[in-house]
C-alpha cells in the first residue's frame, strides 16, 4: 500500500530540524518516522507529485505503531503520539522505543551476550550478531536494550534502558547511559546522557552530561 506522508500542516512548528530534513526524517525512538511506515509494509512517498492512484495521505508528524497504524490510516488519531515541537522528540522517546524493539524483534533472535557482561532485569535485550559488546551492565528493568548492526559498546559502560545504539554508532568505555535514550546510525556516545535523542552522525564522546535534549545530525560537542 502506498502513503504519501504530508508534512505541509507541521513542518514550521519543527524548526530547526525541518529546515535540513523532512518531518518523517525525525528520529524518534529507534528508527526515523518514515522507517517505521516503511517497516510496517507500506510504500512511502515524501513528495505529493506523481502518487500512484489509490495513495493515502497521513500526516507525517504522527507515529505509527504495529496497533495503531490502521485506525491514522482511517484518519482516527485517537490515543496517537503526535510530534507538533521538537520537545516531544525525546519526550515521545519512550514509548516510541519499546513499541520499536517490538517491531524490529519480531520473530528474531538475539544474538547471544557475552560471559564478560553483566545483565539486570527481566525485559528484553536485543543484539545484532555484528555487534560487540564486552564488560559492560546492562539493567533492563526500566526498558528493553536494542544494540545494532556494527554497533560496538566498549568496556565500562553502564547502560539503562530504554536505550539505543543503532548500527555502526560507539559507546565510548565508561560511558554513563539513563534511558530513554537512542544513539541513532554512525553515532558515538559518552559520558554521562540521559532521556536524549541523536539522529546520525554526531558525537558526545568526551566526559560531561547530556540530558532531555535531541542532537541532529553532524553534530559534534567538545
Amino acid at each position: 500500500m502506498n502513503i504519501f506522508l504530508d508534512e505541509s500542516s507541521c513542518r514550521q512548528k519543527l524548526f530547526p530540524f525541518t529546515q535540513t530534513r523532512h518531518v518523517a526524517a525525525i528520529r524518534v525512538g529507534i528508527l526515523t518516522i518514515e522507517e517505521k511506515w516503511q517497516k510496517l509494509g507500506f510504500t512511502v512517498h515524501l513528495q505529493k507529485n506523481n502518487l500512484p492512484a489509490g495513495t493515502i495521505r497521513v500526516q507525517a508528524n504522527i507515529i505509527p505503531t504495529q496497533t495503531n497504524h490502521p485506525q491514522i490510516l482511517a484518519s482516527d488519531l485517537t490515543g496517537a503520539a503526535i510530534l507538533e515541537y521538537p520537545w516531544q522528540i525525546f519526550q515521545f522517546n519512550d514509548s516510541a522505543l519499546r513499541e520499536d524493539f517490538k517491531l524490529l524483534t519480531a520473530g528474531r533472535t538475539s544474538a547471544p551476550l557475552s560471559s564478560t557482561n553483566k545483565l539486570i532485569g527481566a525485559h528484553d535485550i536485543f543484539i545484532e550478531e555484528s555487534a560487540e559488546v564486552e564488560h559492560a551492565v546492562l539493567n533492563t528493568s526500566t526498558g528493553p536494550v536494542y544494540i545494532g548492526n556494527n554497533a560496538v559498546v566498549m568496556e565500562g559502560c553502564l547502560i539503562r534502558g530504554p536505550f539505543a545504539l543503532c548500527e555502526n554508532a560507539v559507546l565510548k568505555m565508561g560511558a554513563r547511559i539513563y534511558g530513554a535514550t537512542t544513539l541513532g546510525p554512525h553515532c558515538v556516545g559518552g559520558g554521562e546522557i540521559k532521556n536524549s535523542v541523536f539522529f546520525a552522525h554526531s558525537n558526545k564522546a568526551h566526559d560531561g552530561y547530556l540530558g532531555d535534549s535531541v542532537i541532529g545530525e553532524w553534530c559534534n560537542l567538545g
